[in-house]
């Protein structure tokens, strides 16, 4: 017997007990469609998290601490220079730099005619290794890249800004509790036109002022020009002063420190030998854990990374998933045994059928894979009618707030936690509750099939033992 004829004959057998058929189908197709939504809804959920995080920072990125420095072998390491080094050295490490911020420095930057305008916050000014910047992903929206090499004027330091740098300054001429002495983004005036800062960063003169008062309560201070190089694209994933902090070299920061240091007479605050925070580059997200691992085992213990966040997460995206799958497989292994007792039924009627096939010279393997091929069908329509309804659950589930939105219901709906990310956030979020990949569809199918065919073997095997002769005389 051809596969077509067997093909076709399984077919005509399936449609003549057409409502039988079909209730075996409706179990099959609930199974399948839970499957395929409940793992869509994991997957919608992973990847809120994954644009959750990396809102919070450079998934990639790793922070090490000076305070978490250990002994090792009898030696104490330290977050200096070579311990830079050892780091660098790590497989999959991109580049490391030291982050510094001049939180602890007192002085101002500023620019107009007498100083008018001034950032009177220091915290604003962070130092950077030059050749880390690219590679760590900041973004350049024009001019160029601070270099190391690179010779200026001397007192001239060269900095980058970022966007809303000029955003910073204020209008000292003015009242500290009046609102005309600051300058925000989106800030308008009486007839609404936006305001723009007081101080154009790429075209105004600007400079750094170091102050300290003596022994005799005069103060004492150092001035440099700052010439702006090129300008920073804000990402908050590299840290908040990537919006409005101005980037110095790292050398130039450390003789900032030094020169503070010479005003106050106290280099305590301002040594340079070792580095507080350190920011390293992963060249990937699946070697972040490794990576961090490897600089532990070098002696930095205290560091941070959205490695353990996005694993707890993922974790319990997995719980949630685990719960609903397990009610899925369960309606999925009800259907395989309606489809057990369908085949079951289908050979009690068709024995006489049987018999006849046997008689007439039909091998028994035709047989048995005319009644796995019975099953099989019932699977495979299923998982196809399983898939499709998946996709409009998906669709509904994506747009549930147009949705209710047409039926007069609320439309501030939000169903992206449904899977238990419980976590809140600031910033756009994914709006997919549902995401369903083509691989997820086939799997469903393939597996819906497989359930089939397996519930066919034990039908299919009884069908091949009955005696031919029984089977004829069977009315």
């Amino acid at each position: 017997m051809k596969i077509s004829d067997q093909i076709g004959l399984a077919a005509k057998n399936l449609s003549r007990r057409k409502g039988r058929t079909a209730l075996t189908v409706i179990g099959v197709v609930v199974g399948t469609c839970l499957i395929v939504v409940m793992i869509s809804l994991g997957i919608a959920q992973n990847q809120a998290n994954e644009e959750m995080l990396a809102s919070w920072g450079d998934l990639t990125q790793i922070e090490v601490y000076n305070g978490g420095a250990v002994a090792v072998n009898g030696e104490q390491v330290k977050l200096d220079d070579a311990g830079l080094e050892s780091i660098r050295a790590i497989d999959h490490v991109v580049t490391v730099t030291p982050f510094y911020q001049a939180y602890n420095l007192n002085g101002y930057v500023a620019a107009g005619r007498s100083d008018r305008y001034q950032i009177t916050y220091l915290g604003q000014l962070v130092g950077l290794a030059p050749e880390a910047l690219e590679p760590m992903g900041f973004t350049l929206l024009d001019g160029s890249w601070l270099e190391d090499s690179a010779t200026y004027a001397k007192d001239t330091i060269p900095v980058l800004v970022c966007e809303n740098t000029g955003y910073n300054f204020e209008d000292t001429r003015k009242s500290q509790n009046s609102q005309k002495r600051y300058r925000w983004q989106g800030m308008t005036d009486a007839n609404g036109n936006p305001l723009e800062p007081f101080v154009d960063v790429n075209r105004d003169d600007m400079t750094l002022t170091l102050s300290a008062l003596s022994d005799t309560g005069a103060e004492k201070t150092r001035t440099w020009k700052l010439k702006v190089v090129g300008t920073l694209a804000s990402d908050y994933s590299k840290g908040w002063w990537t919006d409005s902090g101005i980037v110095v070299r790292l050398k130039d920061m450390k003789m900032l420190m030094k020169a503070y240091g010479d005003l106050t007479k106290d280099h305590s605050m301002t040594q340079t030998a070792t580095y507080d925070q350190v920011y390293v580059k992963v060249d990937e997200v699946k070697n972040v854990e490794a990576v961090e691992q490897a600089i532990h085992d070098i002696g930095f213990t205290s560091t941070y990374s959205s490695t353990q966040q996005r694993d707890d997460m993922q974790k319990q995206v997995a719980r949630s998933q685990m719960i609903l799958g397990g009610l899925a497989a369960m309606s999925l292994f009800v259907s395989a045994l309606n489809i057990m007792n369908t085949m079951t039924m289908a050979i009690y009627e068709r024995t006489r059928e049987i018999g006849i096939m046997k008689v007439l010279g039909c091998e028994l393997g035709n047989i048995r894979r005319m009644f796995l091929m019975e099953s099989g069908f019932i699977g495979l329509i299923g998982g196809l009618i399983g898939d499709a309804i998946s996709l409009l659950v998906g669709w509904i589930l994506n747009n549930i707030s147009a949705i209710l939105a047409v039926f007069g219901v609320g439309a501030d709906v939000d169903l992206s936690g449904m899977m238990g990310g419980g976590y809140y956030y600031y910033g756009e979020a994914s709006t997919a509750i549902s995401i369903i990949p083509p691989w997820l569809l086939l799997g469903a199918l393939a597996f819906a099939t497989l359930i089939g065919l397996l519930s066919g073997v034990g039908p299919a095997g009884k069908a091949v033992k009955i005696s031919a002769l029984e089977a004829i005389r069977h009315e």
